[in-house]
């Protein structure tokens, strides 16, 4: 009886599914439990899935659960999650039917507490310093007088502000602003983005290449300065090529990128003080240098001065230099009628000894004695001429006479030629007969030993060959199959055939059984090959 009651109890239960059942623990969970903070430290952080999601766990000393931030969501969280860092998680808790379990969905996510900021940012510093980021030898100068300076800041705050007030006043030179969010999500990505967009300016197009960029904000607390301790910014500006200065916070505010810069400025106007010098100081320098290198310039032409006014006292006179120039010009000027006066009487008597030795009887003699000259020099050449045509008359009758027996000897030796060409043919014939004679009896020879060798004398004894019908011998009867295509090749010719089915006999190859041994058919004689001629 009670047995029977237990299971009329059992049978009054709701009976359900097992994603019904799962559907209800989570509706109960999730109306349990819609907003909860949770404190702990992440575990099994991966970063964010190909999905965009990230999953990973929170877990203190005694237990554990999933978590996941959703796609959607991560844009928002203030700090990127990393692996052991201690966090405070706000969000739902909800399960995942497909495998019976529970996690939280995280809404919003900051660290435990300033001593974990402090703790990240301290693991953070050590990580970077060991990379070589914050060496002092990668840092360089700072440019004198930049024509061009460039701002990474917020453009309504009062840090822009004071910078270019404090620039105006001290050195006024071109200043480009690029605009980005100094706190709040999405910060250190536009601060890094904007160091690296400087850089990569070239200069020519309309906006000008910085000579020096400073990256200032106002004071915070640690919170709102924290996206200047990102990893991007401090890398962005450890890469930069041009000089950096860092003026993040008041004089006590310490970030990464401060380490990171090539100048560190307790204020964001101590910045722009570093950045220019005092123009007034400049015009009051330069004009020191000025009247400094005007009087020392008077007094090195004084002193010029004076030595010259030394040496020229040491010159002898201009009357001194010339004394002596002019009294040899003088002696020269004296002498030189005189001189003139000699040359003439000298020259005056060579012209008359000259014209001493010319008399007409003289020029007349010797006028005669060159027309006899001339005349006998041309009885000699017309002489010349008379003996050298008679030798060439000579030479042309011998020519004429020796030309005149030219054709007899071209006809004896034409008849001597054609003799010696008959001899040569004739020659030529017998030797061509006799090699036509000996190339007729080789090709004999070897044509009776083909003929010697040929299976066609063998067929022409009375034997054939037999054939399949790929045109192969056979040279076995036991290799032919009943009913097979034969032909059989006699010395006159070739017939078709057909295998039967009679056992091969066992006599020999030249015997046939008494039964079927046949006359012999007579064989017409084979005519003689013809050999023709081979010419």
């Amino acid at each position: 009886m009670n047995s029977f009651a237990a299971r009329d109890s059992q049978t009054n239960l709701l009976e359900v599914t097992v994603s019904e059942l799962s559907g209800s623990i989570k509706r109960t969970v999730e109306t349990a439990f819609d907003h909860v903070r949770v404190r702990g430290e992440i575990s099994g952080y991966r970063g964010q899935h190909s999905s965009g999601h990230a999953y990973f766990s929170l877990k203190d000393d005694r237990a554990r659960i999933d978590a996941v931030i959703w796609k959607g969501t991560f844009p928002r969280i203030k700090f990127r999650p990393e692996e052991g860092m201690e966090v405070i998680a706000t969000g739902k808790i909800t399960t995942f039917p497909g495998s019976s379990k529970y996690q939280i969905v995280i809404e919003t996510l900051e660290p435990a507490g300033a001593g974990a900021l402090m703790a990240l940012l301290e693991e953070r510093r050590r990580r970077l310093a060991e990379e070589g980021l914050f060496d002092q030898a990668r840092k360089r100068p700072l440019p004198f007088m930049p024509r061009v300076i460039g701002v990474v800041t917020s453009p309504t705050g009062a840090v822009i502000r004071d910078i270019l007030h404090r620039i105006t006043d001290r050195f006024p030179v071109h200043v480009v602003v690029w605009p980005v969010k100094v706190q709040g999500e999405g910060s250190g990505e536009e601060v890094a983005a904007a160091i690296r967009g400087f850089n990569a300016l070239t200069g020519e197009g309309p906006i000008a290449r910085p000579d020096l960029l400073i990256v200032a904000r106002g004071g915070g607390s640690l919170e709102d300065l924290w996206s200047f301790n990102d990893e991007i910014v401090v890398r962005a500006a450890a890469e930069s090529a041009i000089p950096l200065i860092s003026a993040v916070g008041h004089e006590t505010d310490w970030t990464l990128i401060d380490h990171a810069a090539d100048m560190r400025a307790p204020t964001p106007t101590g910045a722009a003080e570093m950045a220019v010098p005092v123009k007034a100081d400049l015009e009051a320098q330069l004009a020191s240098h000025g009247a400094r290198l005007r009087g020392c310039a008077s007094r090195q032409m004084e002193h010029h001065r004076q030595s010259v006014r030394a040496l020229v006292r040491a010159l002898p006179s201009l009357d001194q230099l010339l004394a002596l120039p002019r009294r040899r010009f003088d002696e020269a000027a004296t002498g030189l009628g005189r001189g003139l006066e000699r040359t003439t009487v000298v020259k005056r008597r060579s012209l008359e000894q000259a014209t001493a030795g010319l008399r007409l009887d003289l020029l007349t003699n010797r006028v005669a004695e060159r027309r006899r000259f001339v005349g006998e020099q041309v009885l000699r050449q017309e002489r010349c001429l008379e003996r050298h045509m008679l030798k060439e008359h000579n030479r042309v009758a011998r020519a004429a006479t020796s030309l005149s027996a030219l054709p007899a000897r071209l006809n004896g030796q034409l008849q001597r030629e054609r003799q010696r060409v008959s001899s040569l043919i004739r020659h030529a014939d017998s030797a061509v007969s006799h090699a036509v004679s000996r190339s007729r009896a080789a090709i004999l020879a070897q044509d009776r030993v083909l003929q010697s060798l040929s299976y066609m004398n063998v067929l022409k004894r009375g034997y054939a060959v037999v054939r399949d019908a790929d045109d192969r011998p056979l040279t076995r009867a036991a290799g032919i199959a009943t009913g097979q295509a034969l032909s059989i090749q006699f010395a006159d010719g070739r017939i078709a055939a057909v295998s039967g089915d009679e056992p091969p006999a066992t006599h020999g190859p030249d015997e046939l059984p008494p039964r079927k041994r046949a006359a012999p058919k007579p064989v017409p004689p084979a005519a003689p090959p013809k050999q023709g001629s081979l010419f």
